[in-house]
């Protein structure tokens, strides 16, 4: 069986040389993450253009998802190679940009004294060192580790998300946005989302004609506002490492599964981060708990896996890139395909309540399409889509068929790289819905996608629909 999740590979000073790049996308990276906290903007469109080349010069369909900063709360660079901060051990926090040690930390945030309050908990780096806050002196706040543990660079603190001022999206990130929108980037993440309001103000064109807006679920508040959030944003990402530090760490798992079922259900590609390989940041291989828990994110529904220091600064990125796609390919073939389509299939009736006609149409047509390829044991079935909506709204249901996207947009096809099961591809541009089935069908056969014999669904708009909808579904018999 073909691998239906994808894998998302973060770049950085590891991976973004081109022989790297080109493993990666050997051994199977679909989207590739440009992490925009820790690199200039000059670093970052080299890595864009560089991965454009390669993936063309591969003939490869690669997406690119450029994650936005966000109000991101830093500690000061560590000094040498870091340092241990051992439980029970007593330090100073100071608002700055300064260097760290052992005895004081400088935090780049102006409101730290006045925000932060004694009995906070403050999380370094994805949460593996803890600390209370005990007193503010007015010019620092005195913490204790609770749990202790190693931080180097300049790691994440975090700020329980209710003591926070500040919002998002940035000053930093719509400059940040505007450079790759010029680019022609494919989707771009919105860090620190509370509401649906704060991804309204990206305030970018729709997706194809803009980037597909990727939400990451990271705060309190967003879990609370999740439904809203997902309706606006174009996918979601479940951030676990800042979840862990909103919430007690036995609700993260409980939290995953909630929020990729509402994605799934109302269409939209939802990854899941934080952790998934760490140990292959230096090791060889994984651990068995992590090799479960991509698989469990898999069987949970995850459209996407995410790796980020395994492939940004680990030993060998393309062997990590190629152990998920590995661990992922064989959790699909356990997939349970038929209990998932008919829980999403509950959902199909409120959501066809609270869209809007076209998507009424779509919605309802790709579910027919799902049921007649589930019933006839379809070979592959085959989507004409310019937006991509139509891919996404099968993709809902994980049919076993195969299914292949095909869009006269070239950034319709990229987004599709990160939505489940689906394999995109460019079809020249025709007003003839018929003649646009009988090129996607002919493609399909060249590229041995399917094969004389072969009975396949077919969905896609015609001339007879006013609005932008797909209303058709086809059985077809390849000659």
């Amino acid at each position: 069986m073909q691998r239906r999740t994808k894998v998302v590979a973060t770049i950085g000073p590891a991976s973004d040389s081109p022989e790297v790049l080109k493993a990666l996308m050997v051994a199977g990276m679909d989207v590739a993450r440009l992490g925009l906290a820790h690199e200039t903007l000059e670093i970052a469109l080299a890595r864009f253009d560089a991965i454009r080349s390669i993936a063309a010069d591969l003939g490869r369909e690669v997406g690119i998802l450029a994650d936005l900063p966000g109000p991101k709360v830093r500690a000061g660079h560590v000094e040498g190679n870091g340092i241990v901060l051992p439980a029970g051990a007593m330090l100073r926090l100071v608002p700055g940009t300064g260097s760290s040690n052992a005895n004081l930390i400088h935090v780049d945030y102006a409101s730290l004294l006045d925000d932060v309050e004694p009995g906070d908990h403050l999380a370094f780096g994805d949460g593996a060192v803890v600390a209370e806050a005990v007193a503010n002196t007015g010019d620092a706040l005195e913490v204790r580790i609770l749990h202790g543990g190693p931080i180097k660079g300049r790691p994440g603190v975090h700020i329980p998300s209710d003591r926070l001022t500040v919002t998002a999206p940035t000053d930093e990130d719509l400059r940040l946005l505007d450079a790759f929108v010029d680019r022609g980037v494919d989707m771009v993440a919105l860090s620190f989302v509370r509401s649906a309001h704060d991804v309204r103000r990206i305030g970018t064109v729709p997706h194809p004609e803009g980037p597909l807006v990727v939400a990451k679920i990271e705060t309190r508040a967003a879990v609370d506002n999740l439904s809203s959030i997902i309706e606006v944003a174009g996918a979601i990402m479940v951030a676990r490492g800042d979840l862990g530090a909103e919430f007690p760490i036995e609700e993260v798992p409980h939290l995953q599964k909630k929020i990729i079922g509402q994605c799934i259900a109302l269409g939209r590609p939802v990854i899941t981060a934080t952790q998934m390989l760490e140990s292959m940041v230096t090791a060889p291989s994984p651990t068995r708990a992590e090799a479960s828990d991509v698989a469990n994110a898999v069987f949970d529904g995850s459209s996407a896996l995410m790796l980020s220091a395994e492939s940004a600064v680990g030993a060998d990125p393309a062997n990590a890139v190629a152990t998920m796609a590995r661990i992922a390919r064989r959790a699909d073939q356990e997939f349970d395909y038929e209990r998932w389509a008919n829980t999403v299939a509950v959902y199909h009736r409120e959501q066809i309540a609270r869209g809007s006609m076209d998507d009424a149409v779509t919605n309802t047509m790709s579910m027919a399409g799902w049921r007649a390829a589930t019933d006839t044991k379809a070979a592959a079935i085959l989507c004409i889509s310019r937006t991509g909506f139509t891919v996404r709204s099968i993709a809902r249901f994980r049919p076993e068929a195969p299914i292949f996207g095909f869009s006269t947009d070239e950034r319709t096809c990229r987004q599709l790289t990160l939505s489940w099961g689906a394999s995109p591809y460019l079809l020249p541009a025709d007003t003839s819905p018929d003649n646009q089935v009988d090129r996607a069908i002919a493609a399909a056969l060249e590229r041995g996608l399917v094969r004389s014999g072969d009975l396949v669904a077919v969905l896609h708009g015609s001339d007879y629909y006013p609005g932008q909808a797909t209303d058709t579904v086809r059985l077809v018999g390849i000659p």
